[in-house]
């Protein structure tokens, strides 16, 4: 008997949809049935490139309509990486029509449409999950472990994220990330998303009590209605005690750092979303001492470097390919998994709630 294999429908040819192309080649669990474009001439330009360098035994079949695809009897999950503003109906119609459904971020204009998305999935009794690739790392697992092992940093106190890359004239002129319509939420929503959902991580999946937050600077794509936030930061109280910020923006070099402090430690990532390219995913713990004796003061570094074997992408090991593994297994067992729902409820709240606090000019608003 052949092993059974979740057949996978792309619903978009957007840019990362040729990585997680390779993501369920590799997965060993998948293959992929479909894609489907606007056109049947684009979708089949998509087959042809990616079929090039990473070949399935059978390619997929070229959809020039969404609907076509949603309808087809031989797929099992949709990868739906459409823009934000125009993604719910097509998560609502793959829903309903019985295929499980993974979802690029930000996942929703709002919080009220993206539980809308994930109720028609409940209803049709198939998974919902979003595009977080890292949630599937297991480097984050092990960082997570460390935060609450009591000893690593001893009692949890800050959390800070910061994702940044520095777009050129041509992105903040004519990528859809600058769209009002298409992506009404800019860097918060492209970036933030990450920095919003590593902080959930941190804090044990627990939300903040309250958030204060504000667009730093504002862009406008060429065509677009209005603007966007292009840099933004967030402030987030917890009743635990502890407190986080994050930093997003199309404006500022490159940078992928986390932090986590408690009263005995300090871990530290370089590039908790995207791993730098090894064949291990590494963090840092430090435990720095300052020594004072009379007029002799000394800061004494004390860090050790940890990390797993867990390639940065592209690999059986990396994060994309466990992300589709998982959801695989989920589609082919029917298992289905409420922490992922969870996840994306939570992350979309707390976006929510930083764009309500950035209208009222970075007042506190409680969740």
């Amino acid at each position: 008997m052949s092993k059974r294999e979740c057949r996978w429908g792309f619903l978009s040819t957007a840019g990362i949809a040729r990585k997680n192309w390779k993501a369920v080649r590799l997965a060993g669990n998948a293959r992929l049935a479909a894609v489907a474009s606007r056109s049947q001439p684009k979708a089949q330009a998509f087959i042809d490139e990616c079929q090039a360098e990473v070949p399935f035994p059978q390619p997929a079949v070229a959809c020039g309509a969404y609907q076509e695809l949603i309808d087809r009897d031989d797929i099992d999950a949709v990868y739906i990486p459409l823009p934000t503003g125009i993604r719910k109906e097509w998560v609502i119609a793959a829903a309903e029509a019985g295929k499980h459904v993974l979802v690029e971020k930000p996942v929703a204009n709002n919080v009220a449409d993206a539980q809308e998305m994930i109720d028609a999935c409940a209803r049709s009794g198939v998974q919902f999950m979003d595009g977080v690739m890292f949630d599937h790392s297991k480097r984050l697992a092990r960082v997570c472990d460390a935060i609450k092992d009591g000893t690593t940093i001893g009692q949890l106190q800050r959390i800070y994220a910061q994702f940044s890359f520095c777009g050129d004239g041509d992105f903040q002129k004519s990528n859809i990330r600058t769209d009002s319509v298409l992506e009404p939420h800019g860097c918060l929503g492209d970036l933030g998303w990450y920095c919003i959902r590593f902080t959930l991580w941190a804090a044990g999946l627990r939300v903040p009590t309250k958030i204060s937050a504000r667009t730093i600077s504002a862009i406008k794509g060429g065509d677009s209605d209005g603007e966007v936030p292009g840099e933004f930061s967030a402030e987030m109280q917890f009743a635990d005690g502890f407190s986080a910020s994050f930093f997003c923006s199309f404006l500022t070099s490159n940078s992928q750092v986390a932090v986590v402090s408690g009263q005995q430690g300090v871990i530290t990532l370089d590039d908790f979303v995207l791993p730098f390219y090894d064949a291990e995913a590494a963090w840092h713990e430090h435990q720095h001492v300052l020594e004072i004796d009379n007029c002799r003061w000394n800061f004494q570094r004390r860090s050790s470097r940890q990390a797993i074997a867990e390639y940065a992408g592209g690999e059986p090991n990396s994060q994309e390919v466990n992300m589709v593994r998982r959801m695989s297994e989920i589609a082919i067992s029917g298992k289905l998994d409420p922490l992922y729902p969870e996840l994306t409820t939570k992350t979309q709240a707390i976006l929510d709630a930083c764009r309500r606090s950035d209208v009222a000019d970075g007042a506190w608003i409680s969740l």
